[in-house]
This record gives C-alpha cells, sequence and structure tokens, in this order.
C-alpha cells in the first residue's frame, strides 16, 4: 500500500513554516492521543501517522530530502506509522510541547506514572560500506558496535524525598480559584528512584560501554547517502529509559566495471575495428553474473546498446533500472606494413569512405528544439 505525502497527513502545505507544522502536529497529536481514543486502532495509527510526518517536516534536512525524493529519501527509517516506536513518540512530546503536555495524559499503559522523566540514550552512527552486487540483492550486515549499557548488578531504591512520584505538587489559592502546581523533585531529578548500587567499572550512572553484535538488514535498492534506522540499537539510557538507535549511513563502493546513476548502469566496452565492421556477439559482466550481447555489423563507437530490467532494482519495489553498454572502437596506434597497405586500399574503397548519416546528429536535434 503506497505510504501517504507527509503534508497531506499534516494538512499543510508544501511550503508551510515550521511553526505551521508543529501547530498542526499538535493539533492532530491531541484530537488522535491514544488516552482520548482508548482501543481505537485508527487512531492509534494516525497518532502514529502524524509522528512520523512530524518526525521528517520538523527537521530541515530530511525535510529537504524528502521534498526532492519522497519516502524513498527517509530509507527503511520507517514503516508506516506502524514502525514508530510509541515510547519515542511520548518522549517527543515532552520536548515539543513541555513536561505539561505530556503529563497531562498516562503514557498510553506503558506502565509507572507519565509525568516521571525518562531518558532518551543518545543515537549511535556508523557507516556501512556496500558492493554493487550487495545493494542490487540486499544483503544482511553484521557489524560490532560499542554501546553504553546498563552495567549488570546496578541496583535502584525509591527517591526518599518525593517517594518515587518524581515531582512535588501544591495547592495554592489563587483568584482564579484552588490551582494545582507541580515542581520536579531535585534529589532524583524526577525519576522517582536513585541509584543504589554501583558495580565496579561502571560510571556514576551505572553505566558501561560494551560491544555488541548487531544485525542490520540492508533492503535491495539503497542508495548513497542514504541512512537506515536500527531501533533501540543506539546507546541505552540511565535509569532504565529510552534506548538510542544506530544510525546506518549507506555508502556505495565504487565497481571495477560498472558506473551506477540511478537506477541504472553504465558498462564501457571496447571492440575493434573488425569487429565493428562483421558485427559479433561479446560477454559483458552483470550483477547477476556475465552476459553476451550481439553487436551489429557496422556498430559506430559511441552507439549505446540497452539491457532492460539489467540495472538496480528500485528501493520502493517498483521495477529495475537498465544496462547501458557504451561501444567504443579501439584504434591501435601502431599497426605492421602489411595492415598499413591494406588500409590504404580500404581508403579508396567507396565502401570505407564515410557518408553523411541519415540519422539526425545531435546538433540538429538541439536546433529543433529551439
Amino acid at each position: 500500500m503506497a505510504k501517504r505525502d507527509y503534508y497531506e497527513i499534516l494538512g499543510v502545505s508544501r511550503n508551510a513554516s515550521a511553526e505551521e507544522i508543529k501547530k498542526a502536529y499538535r493539533k492532530l497529536a491531541i484530537h488522535y492521543h491514544p488516552d482520548k481514543n482508548p482501543g481505537n486502532k485508527t487512531a492509534e495509527e494516525k497518532f502514529k501517522e502524524a509522528a512520523e510526518a512530524y518526525e521528517v517536516l520538523s527537521s530541515p534536512e530530511k525535510r529537504k530530502k524528502y521534498d526532492q525524493f519522497g519516502h524513498s529519501s527517509i530509507g527503511n527509517t520507517y514503516s508506516g506509522g506502524a514502525g514508530m516506536n510509541m515510547e519515542d513518540i511520548f518522549a517527543n512530546l515532552g520536548d515539543i510541547f513541555g513536561d505539561a503536555f505530556e503529563g497531562a495524559f498516562s503514557g498510553f499503559g506503558f506502565g509507572g506514572d507519565p509525568r516521571k522523566k525518562r531518558i532518551k540514550g543518545s543515537d549511535l552512527r556508523i557507516r556501512i560500506k556496500l558492493s554493487l552486487e550487495e545493494i542490487y540483492k540486499g544483503v544482511e550486515k553484521k557489524v560490532k558496535v560499542r554501546r553504553m549499557k546498563m552495567a549488570k548488578g546496578v541496583s535502584f531504591k525509591i527517591c526518599r524525598h518525593c517517594k518515587g512520584n518524581g515531582q512535588f505538587s501544591q495547592i495554592t489559592n489563587t483568584f482564579l480559584g484552588r490551582m494545582q502546581t507541580l515542581s520536579t523533585c531535585g534529589a532524583c531529578q524526577g525519576r522517582g528512584k536513585i541509584i543504589d548500587h554501583i558495580p565496579v567499572g561502571a560510571n556514576s550512572q551505572g553505566m558501561i560501554k560494551e560491544e555488541e553484535l548487531v544485525k542490520i538488514q540492508i533492503p535491495a535498492g539503497v542508495t548513497e547517502g542514504m541512512q537506515l534506522k536500527v531501533a533501540g540499537k543506539g546507546n541505552e539510557a540511565p535509569f532504565e529509559g529510552i534506548n538510542g538507535d544506530l544510525i546506518a549511513l549507506i555508502e556505495e563502493m565504487p565497481h571495477e566495471k560498472l558506473q551506477r546513476e540511478g537506477l541504472n548502469l553504465h558498462y564501457d566496452l571496447d571492440i575493434s575495428i573488425p569487429e565493428s565492421v562483421l558485427g559479433t556477439t561479446k560477454e559483458v559482466t552483470t550483477l547477476v553474473g556475465k552476459a553476451r550481447i550481439t553487436i551489429e555489423s557496422g556498430t559506430q563507437s559511441g552507439k549505446i546498446l540497452r539491457m532492460k530490467g539489467k540495472g538496480i532494482p528500485n528501493f520502493e519495489g517498483r521495477g529495475y533500472g537498465d544496462m547501458l553498454i557504451h561501444i567504443n572502437v579501439w584504434i591501435p596506434k601502431k599497426i605492421s606494413r602489411e595492415q598499413r597497405e591494406m588500409f590504404e586500399k580500404m581508403k579508396e574503397d567507396d565502401n570505407f569512405i564515410p557518408h553523411k548519416s541519415q540519422e539526425k546528429s545531435f546538433f540538429d536535434r538541439v536546433r529543433e528544439m529551439f
């Protein structure tokens, strides 16, 4: 099923300002919030869908890529609205709209008091080099990543100052009536608990850096510069917070024989003068092995032969590009006396005198355009 346009989801124009995008998202987030629509799966999907759209359009860099390349620029960061991490969404709501908005809801069943602050671990970024063959087929990569993780043996205890609430409430009488104000507990920084025991080797927050082998599934058709997100595989957060993500930046390695241009591949094929005149069959390299193509007699240098469907697969699953064979007629710099005599005879032959091609030249076609 095709994904909806992010601007359409938020109900804003493509030249909407950052403030207009933020206001539109806030309106949708409140309207479709799961606590206002308990058990409503449609509202939950709308809530996630709006969060995904805002995640992209609120970032100048992501928005620029999306405007240029559409959903393919996002990679497989999201697999539709359902791919959004609900914990990330709720954490971001607090950042965007303030604690008052985040605390106004119960937290969609994630347990505990939503007013307690949950830290999110930082994202990790790595580069993954891929060959054209790997890009063509898709591949699973196993990479070693050094992550901050909660050390084994760390224990916590309830904050005795706020009794585990993470904040204090106070009722005051104002001309508007009785008002309740909330303040964050300074002892536990709003978390409701403090570290009771830190094992040897861990830092003051009970964290330690460890190496982990992470599997990353690379879909076919990725492009240079595309970023793929592996949710939850960044640094863990202290105090049992939300894990950061692992962001993999795709780098395309040069190929010995092929050059990529979008979904198409280019291949330079050298043929001899006799092969150009007489015609022949030649073996070429493709991403799925060797293939033979027919060179017709009289093929000129510069001619391009097209092999349909032998290019790169579309990332979004819509077919394949083509492979373009560029013919170069190879001319030797040194020849023997016998060869020279042969060419001298051919030079006088009417069959080897250049004639104006019946096809329109490049410059003729350009002139016709104007």
